[in-house]
């Protein structure tokens, strides 16, 4: 099983990614935006359902 943090797989080149979230979490990036592995925090999960905060980069 994987755990936590843990790492699962490589993704080389700049190479879409398909993220899949649960309709109750709350999105913290913007459609196209970009995202760093490991920095960019993609959702939020559990609590209160919030209005999504986004930024472009």
């Amino acid at each position: 099983s994987i755990g936590t943090g843990e790492r699962f797989g490589l993704i080389r080149f700049g190479s879409r990614v398909d993220v899949f979230l649960p309709l109750t979490a709350t999105p913290r990036v913007a459609v196209g935006q970009t995202a760093v592995g490991g920095e960019t925090v993609l959702a939020e999960f559990g609590g209160i359902a919030g209005t999504p905060l986004v930024r472009i980069s």
